[in-house]
């Protein structure tokens, strides 16, 4: 279950947006951290970096189908092609 808080928000000068200290505090966001702002049918949508990474590592770790690390498998590849030359 996602938790959701909705805070009121005013936009300032330049279409400035403060984001309120519990919600940077609950996304791990501290002054300098860069933040992705995604807009879509359902709003506009913020996520930290960091938490953006982390999510699509996981994404492609549940792609991976256990065979070991595929930088070792291109090294073997080659060399089994250097073997047969």
């Amino acid at each position: 279950m996602t938790i959701q808080e909705r805070l009121t928000v005013t936009i300032g000068e330049g279409g400035r947006i403060v984001v309120p200290a519990p919600i940077r505090a609950r996304l791990g966001l501290n002054p300098g951290d860069q933040a992705i702002l995604t807009a879509d049918e359902n709003g506009l949508h913020i996520e930290s970096r960091a938490a953006m990474i982390r999510r699509i590592q996981a994404q492609f770790k549940a792609l991976d189908k256990g065979s070991g690390s595929m930088v070792d498998e291109l090294i073997a590849e080659r060399r089994a092609e250097a073997a047969r030359e």
